[in-house]
């Protein structure tokens, strides 16, 4: 069985670069508005690869990127996995500390940086760094994969080997980095073909943008890169490009739909906007529909687990009560809910998630503490909350340290969120937990309305003690502000949401106190999209 397994692997880059030699001649990925065949990605990737076995790269050394979205580092990460060599994207940060220490705690062999990411090296780093586009000749990686020959190469390749490290979203400190053998991340990117795929990249390639981008080049559709996320942009780029799919994180889509121009462009090219990475009520789901059109693609999952769930166009067009949930668990995914005392729950009962499957990591990378606390005897354990229903849809609360059970009945943010989104006056909220005992258990919901400076407090307190019942709407304090903060990843930023929160002088006691605006940046008022389309600040 062992041999026959391992006689089964097939490696993700040999199959990547099959199919650009069979589409030599025609645009894989476009880039500043220029095209980049299938020969001239597969020629790069080769004198990349050469260039890399000179300096020593290949079996057992990870070579880390600090990389805009550009085909330079596409070829940079293949070339390296075609030597049997790990790779990893390393995400961008405006905290210097937090770089230093996940960048000293991975230990690269090399880090490939770029004149965009300069400033984003470490002064004290060991590893050697190599550059693209900048610096003098002998230490650019370019110019010296340049004098190498671009014939076909092809090493043989482990599939135990370690071949992609991937970043968490960090939005609570330090990013962890899961990793993959090459068996698995072939297993999770090797998709069936789909040739007519234009798929918009616009976020950083430290997270699922770079699954897409694998899986849309082995399936032989096209790439749109963009170097960053761009509500005005993206909605450009969807109607010049004819792009077919686009990912975005919750933050973004809203964003997205709320800007004035969606309802200037053409967009019927769309098959999917998938949306991941937070919460997601299904207030602003309905909304975003309404306005783009039936094309949302829910997923959950994770960085650790890969995707979980899906709940596509068609299901909540026959069911909108679907918008509910996260969707239909995926084929060859098990899930199971584990509650409080150990057992596991049954249908409709809430507990932590936990998953398993072929594209869940093989742990993570130089962190043995918190691998064995989240890899178990094959399954993950999310950190989420959540219970499965009767249609076996999975139904997705929150983290388990935002979610508490009031009166016998579960609460998370996304039930907080959802009442307070529904009012004229807020654009969008999000709702973490403010004190986690299971006796005191409160949330802190920061709200950012659509006009800086204009929000009616006391009518989303007497709505969350309508929908959710006083003893829940009491222990929700509620913060204005003019904009909730986002990570680089396009995530709401919760290190610096609770900032927020612990630098208002106002006491704390639950719905009883709740505070005035705190400013992020935007001048009071400040209307954010003057949309006919979007909802109107209350008067």
């Amino acid at each position: 069985m062992q041999h026959e397994e391992k006689a089964a692997f097939r490696p993700y880059i040999d199959a990547l670069l099959d199919q650009l030699e069979t589409h030599s001649d025609r645009a894989v990925l476009r880039y500043f508005d220029h095209d980049v065949t299938g020969g001239t990605l597969r020629t790069a990737i080769f004198r990349y690869a050469r260039a890399l076995a000179a300096l020593g790269i290949g079996r057992g050394s990870l070579v880390a990127l600090l990389a805009p979205n550009c085909p330079d580092a596409l070829a940079i990460r293949y070339a390296a996995n075609l030597l049997g060599s790990a790779t990893m994207f390393v995400p961008a940060s405006t905290n210097a500390g937090r770089h230093a220490t996940l960048l000293a705690r991975v230990q690269p062999t090399l880090l490939v940086a770029f004149p965009e990411t300069l400033h984003d090296i470490p002064i004290a780093l060991e590893s050697r760094v190599l550059f693209v586009g900048v610096g003098p000749a002998s230490a650019r990686l370019d110019k010296l994969a340049q004098v190498h020959a671009n014939q076909p190469l092809r090493r043989p390749l482990s599939a135990d080997d370690l071949a992609v490290v991937v970043s968490s979203g960090g939005t609570t400190g330090v990013p962890k980095c899961s990793r993959r053998s090459f068996a698995a991340y072939s297993a999770m990117v090797c998709a069936a073909n789909d040739k007519d795929r234009r798929q918009l990249i616009n976020s950083p390639l430290a997270y699922l943008s770079q699954v897409l981008v694998d899986t849309t080049l082995i399936g032989g559709g096209t790439v749109v890169l963009k170097r960053r996320y761009d509500p005005a942009e993206t909605l450009a780029t969807i109607e010049s490009e004819r792009i077919t799919d686009v990912l975005l994180v919750e933050p973004q889509l809203f964003e997205t739909m709320d800007h004035p121009d969606v309802g200037r462009r053409d967009l019927s090219s769309l098959r999917s906007i998938a949306h991941i990475g937070g919460s997601a009520p299904a207030v602003l789901r309905e909304r975003a529909i309404a306005r783009l059109g039936p094309v949302l693609t829910h997923l959950y999952g994770a960085s650790e687990t890969g995707v979980v769930s899906i709940l596509p166009p068609s299901n909540y067009e026959a069911n909108p009560e679907l918008l509910l949930c996260a969707g239909a668990i995926r084929p060859g995914v098990e899930v199971r809910l584990r509650r409080a005392d150990g057992t596991l729950a049954g249908a409709g009962q809430c507990g932590n998630i936990e998953v398993k499957s072929a594209a869940v990591a093989d742990g993570y990378y130089h962190q043995p503490l918190e691998e064995a606390q989240k890899f178990q005897h094959g399954w993950c354990l999310t950190g989420d909350v959540g219970f499965i229903d009767e249609a076996a849809d999975l139904h997705v609360l929150g983290r388990a340290p935002d979610v508490a059970e009031i009166d016998g009945v579960p609460i998370g943010p996304t039930q907080i969120e959802d009442v307070l989104c529904r009012l004229p006056d807020i654009r969008y909220a999000v709702a973490l937990a403010a004190n986690k005992s299971a006796r005191e258990h409160g949330w802190n919901a920061l709200i950012e309305p659509w006009t800086a400076g204009q929000v009616n407090v006391a009518r989303c307190m007497r709505r969350l003690e309508i929908s959710l019942g006083s003893l829940v709407a009491r222990r929700i304090r509620i913060v204005v502000a003019d904009r909730v903060p986002l990570t680089e990843q396009g995530k709401a930023d919760h290190a610096a949401i609770e900032t927020i929160l612990q630098s208002d002088s106002q006491p704390s006691h639950g719905a009883l106190q709740p505070v005035g605006n705190v400013d992020t940046g935007r001048q009071p008022g400040d209307r954010r999209y003057a949309s006919a389309s979007g909802p109107q600040p209350a008067t």
